[in-house]
């Protein structure tokens, strides 16, 4: 490679201040990001490295860590009827009704998406707008056996059991796991 070429890829991973705050704002250095187009980019193209074991955001060949002070998705719509979340971005997930735990900051509801990428803490942690939160936990059923949500069309319909919600407790850059506690990964 002669002297001022660049190697192929990407640049080298490094900080540059972008914070994911765990209401969804973004900030750099301290200041919020307002520019709405950006802003839209960001929540757009965040991703988990799980190899670097970070969550980044790429804009054209750069990409940045981002420090995430809780979750890293947000979940903008539930579909009950098929069982889905549709998060920031339009990427569509499997609800897993047995993820779901509180926000130890606002008592927000989380849930786990993507477990393939963090297995260890069945998957990352997505944050629910206010909007799909109300609507998920007013589908919540009572039965003899507990709590139960409904998912499904009517002619499939099924029961899934409703986990206590708890707080959680802060873990790894993936996030914390429900049911466990911090200082101990793998019980639960």
């Amino acid at each position: 490679m002669s002297p001022g070429t660049r190697p192929p890829g990407p640049p080298p991973l490094r900080p540059f201040g972008l914070v994911l705050h765990h209401d969804g704002r973004f900030s750099h250095e301290g200041e919020p990001i307002r520019h709405p187009g950006l802003r839209r980019h960001f929540e757009n193209h965040v991703a988990w490295l799980p190899e670097a074991g970070v969550y980044v955001v790429f804009l054209g060949r750069f990409r940045g860590m981002v420090e995430v002070e809780e979750a890293a998705f947000f979940v903008r719509e539930v579909d009950l009827r098929r069982g889905t979340l549709r998060l920031r971005g339009g990427s569509e997930e499997a609800l897993r009704p047995e993820t779901l735990a509180l926000s130890p900051r606002d008592g927000a509801l989380l849930c786990r998406i993507r477990p393939e990428l963090a297995p260890l803490e069945g998957g990352l942690l997505a944050r629910f707008d206010r909007g799909p939160q109300a609507e998920l936990l007013a589908a919540v059923e009572e039965h003899p056996g507990g709590l139960v949500l409904p998912i499904g069309p009517p002619e499939a319909l099924r029961h899934l059991p409703f986990p206590e919600l708890l707080p959680l407790e802060p873990l790894s850059a993936a996030g914390p796991v429900p049911g466990r506690g911090a200082g101990n990964p793998g019980s639960g």
